[in-house]
């Protein structure tokens, strides 16, 4: 159990603090409600550019690092397709140089033409070295548009292409700034050896006099239901074939997420998981074989990704994986398969939860959610969950009306 309280400043921002006295460090998470869903889809990859441009010197701090690194913290961030976050940890003792930092970055950022062309680089060379010049790492830059009609899940969170971050203005940047990065499009949680009071004394001190910032109405086109199987191939320059099978599933906040959760875990969570065992240990079909979900906030997907074993067509190889998909649809899931994967999961979480920064991340993706306490009545949803809800999910969403299947082959 995850102890917290929570309140809001008057511009809006949200905070939710968890007193931990067995530390003497302090975990600090800033999220802002933006991700790659909310760019427009000619200027693509913005949030993620400013995941680096957030780093790059703010109105009163020419390098954020330095401070942190002086005062013994330690800071990371990363973007998806729903939401930016920047986090840290550092001695209690020090932790208003943390106030000032993240309160100086959310006032103004130092939009100098240097300072963007120096991250638009780091981008470029980000998006050239992970996505195409790396064996499948086009792999999401084919899958997004291939899968996705209409939603803007459609590009990935580098964006669709490298000519968006390339063509960047000074005037594109400052506005996407003001739009999202604000007091009352952020979640700051609190986590380790420190108190409500003082947690309200910093907030009041270093974020309340930023201005809240007008309130953004999140208005994303939803992903018409697919009618009809859809399949791409495509040929690269890499050592082995890979299948791909994208099925649509349902939202993070919907009922049905846990469910859908635990039927990948069956099926691939582990070496002694379904599909390990019959098709990569018992078959030898698959070299390496996952099930796994993208647990997005809206509607995502439910994916199959392997890499046949040498002589294995990828016709084979999803047509055993299709067999698999068969065989959990038609036969009941026995009480200790389910319990296995069950005590796995609570496990995870419990032990996840010994961080006090892993504490102060889920605290704010709850919060985004909706439901603070979801921090701690999260594992309870996992454990509700019934074998024949499991298999419910599998009947309704993995069909061949809903699949988009890539073969990606290797050139011969």
């Amino acid at each position: 159990m995850i102890d917290y309280s929570e309140f809001k400043l008057e511009n809006g921002l949200q905070v939710i603090v968890s007193t931990d006295t067995s530390t003497p460090m302090v975990a600090m998470n800033l999220l802002y409600n933006v991700g790659a869903r909310d760019e427009h889809p000619d200027k693509t990859g913005f949030a993620h550019l400013f995941e680096h441009l957030m780093f790059g010197g703010s109105v009163n701090i020419p390098s954020y690092d330095e401070p942190l690194q002086k005062a013994g913290g330690e800071n990371n961030a990363f973007t998806n397709n729903d939401f930016t976050d920047f986090y840290l940890t550092i001695p209690f003792q020090n932790l208003d140089t943390a106030f000032w930092l993240e309160s100086d970055r959310m006032l103004d950022l130092a939009f100098s033409e240097k300072s963007l062309e120096v991250q638009r680089n780091v981008v470029i060379e980000e998006f050239k070295q992970r996505y195409l010049n790396q064996p499948y790492g086009d792999f999401w830059l084919l899958m997004r548009p291939f899968v996705y009609t209409t939603h803007p899940y459609r590009w990935s969170t580098i964006g669709k292409d490298i000519s968006h971050i390339e063509n960047a203005t000074m005037d594109d940047v400052r506005t996407f700034y003001k739009k999202f990065y604000h007091p009352k499009n952020a979640i700051l949680s609190v986590v380790g050896n420190i108190t409500e009071d003082e947690v309200r004394k910093f907030c009041e001190t270093w974020f309340a006099p930023i201005v809240k910032g007008e309130v953004y109405v999140r208005n994303i086109p939803k992903e018409p239901v697919q009618t009809e199987r859809k399949n791409l191939h495509v040929e690269r320059d890499v050592p082995f074939d890979m299948l791909c099978k994208a099925y649509h599933m349902c939202a993070r906040k919907d009922a049905a997420f846990y469910a859908t959760d635990m039927l990948s875990d069956i099926l691939s969570n582990g070496n002694s998981s379904r599909l390990y065992n019959i098709l990569v240990k018992e078959k030898k079909l698959f070299s390496e074989l996952d099930a796994y979900i993208t647990s997005d906030m809206d509607e995502g997907l439910f994916v199959f990704s392997g890499k046949p074993m040498k002589g294995i067509s990828l016709e084979q190889a999803e047509a055993a994986i299709d067999e698999e998909i068969e065989h959990i649809k038609n036969n009941t899931i026995g009480e200790k398969e389910l319990d296995k994967i069950k005590n796995k999961l609570e496990s995870a979480m419990v032990f996840s939860n010994e961080s006090i920064l892993n504490r102060a991340m889920k605290l704010g993706v709850s919060n985004l959610l909706g439901d603070t306490q979801l921090v701690n009545t999260e594992i309870d949803n996992y454990l509700s969950v019934s074998a024949s809800e499991i298999q419910d999910v599998a009947r309704k969403i993995l069909i061949d009306s809903n699949c988009s299947v890539l073969y990606y082959h290797a050139k011969k």
